[in-house]
């Protein structure tokens, strides 16, 4: 294969957590709301764009050709992590001295959320802009070399047989293209036995039920939906676009189309004012919706943010964590029909997953044993809790946590009980100021 003709090929850097070893591609590019105002991930400039079926065909036949390098170059996949990677720095290694070779220039890809400036053009500093320029390394709108080839070693070797197809709402596109865009993956790559998407709850609202069928019978599995709050007083502050109503309606209608909704609702979106109402409303739509999957995402406020704003202005009120616990709880409690509840989030304090009913009385006991807690237990058991969060993220801890955390450590145990709760909740506010919901 001629190496100086290779070219990376644009991959979805935000899918939810079940997809993260999925084959991803682009059918359009960032988000046709962008108008959540806790959400960060579109904020920095980029826009909403459809991609034309030539232009997702060219990525499909990128991913295949490089795929095919690392098929002959490491025909070992899946063998032990450490070795394919070595085999695919080497890979990426030899491509990039070819093209060199050949007088081809690696193109600057632009990292998103690269500039300092918010949408709004204020420039961010201190803390703030150190925050947003962390996110920012998660997520490329322009991929590179490196991104592709680690991309398609990871589905490899988790088993290379799922796709996720980006970005935000696949419910925007027509089925036709979604149809043709979909046959065309599998017949690249015949491995993939699941497909799914994201999309909003307003889009499914708008189809008809033969549209979405047509999703399904192209060979859609599962679509995640992005619910927050059943409470439309919430949903209209945080400008979602949708109401409790429309996410019932949403989740009814992929459901009879045969298509598993999971959906993801945010403890917390509520703050202090709402946090009652948020949980109770947000269980009675759940009920209603009976979603497959319920994946819990806890309330992370992001500088640059619709919701950043409104706290500085105070309009909003970030609740306390013990708030988002007990908001989880009436949650467990209030749901009456047979869904699974995940937390697989980073941003979530406790682990609370399992099926309802039948789990029901052991995640309530998970809630509880942190409830009783006194003040600064619930503070040390949210530091230990962070920690271990982030580095199952990461891998380890960065040089700025560490230091904070230097005048607690006692062999390899940190031991925070001689700490004021002042100094515990700056160490854990350092420590989710960098973890990615």
């Amino acid at each position: 294969m001629d190496l100086t003709k290779i070219e990376p090929f644009e991959i979805c850097s935000i899918r939810p957590p079940t997809e993260n070893f999925s084959l991803t591609f682009r059918l359009t590019r960032n988000c046709g709301w962008n108008r959540c105002m806790f959400c960060p991930v579109y904020k920095e400039g980029v826009k909403f764009s459809r991609r034309s079926i030539e232009e997702v065909r060219q990525d499909v036949d990128r991913a295949k050709e490089l795929d095919g390098l690392l098929a002959h170059y490491i025909p070992s996949i899946p063998s032990s992590g450490d070795s394919d990677y070595r085999e695919a720095e080497l890979l990426i290694g030899e491509i990039k001295v070819a093209q060199a070779k050949a007088g081809k220039k690696e193109p600057a890809h632009r990292k998103r959320g690269s500039k300092t400036e918010t949408k709004r053009g204020a420039v961010r500093t201190g803390e703030e802009d150190k925050r947003s320029s962390w996110f920012s390394t998660w997520f490329k709108d322009e991929p590179t070399l490196e991104d592709s080839v680690y991309h398609l070693l990871a589905w490899r070797m988790n088993g290379a047989q799922t796709c996720f197809l980006g970005d935000s709402d696949a419910l925007f596109l027509s089925s036709d293209f979604f149809a043709e865009a979909i046959s065309y993956i599998k017949e690249m790559f015949p491995t993939l036995n699941r497909f799914t998407v994201y999309g909003r709850t307003q889009s499914a609202v708008k189809r008809e039920q033969e549209e979405i069928k047509a999703f399904r019978k192209a060979g859609l599995d599962r679509i995640h939906f992005g619910v927050e709050s059943g409470n439309d007083t919430v949903l209209k502050f945080m400008k979602k676009g949708a109401s409790g109503a429309e996410h019932v309606v949403a989740c009814q209608k992929t459901r009879e189309a045969g298509i598993s909704p999971s959906v993801y609702i945010m403890p917390g979106l509520g703050g202090a004012q709402w946090s009652t109402e948020h949980a109770v409303d947000t269980a009675r739509v759940l009920t209603e919706a009976r979603p497959d999957y319920v994946r819990l995402r806890s309330l992370e406020i992001f500088p640059g943010t619709g919701l950043a704003e409104a706290v500085a202005k105070g309009e909003f009120m970030e609740a306390s964590e013990e708030q988002v616990v007990r908001e989880i709880r009436i949650l467990v409690e209030n749901i009456k029909t047979d869904m699974v509840i995940v937390s697989d989030s980073a941003s979530n304090l406790l682990d609370v997953s399992g099926r309802l009913p039948e789990d029901r009385a052991k995640m309530l006991k998970v809630i509880d044993e942190y409830l009783v807690l006194s003040p600064k237990g619930k503070l040390a058991f949210s530091l230990s809790s962070r920690l271990r969060s982030f580095i199952g993220q990461y891998g380890g801890l960065t040089q700025d946590i560490m230091a904070a955390l230097q005048p607690y450590i006692q062999g390899d145990q940190v031991n925070v009980s001689g700490a004021s709760e002042e100094e515990i909740g700056t160490i854990i506010r350092l420590i989710r100021s960098k973890l990615m919901p």
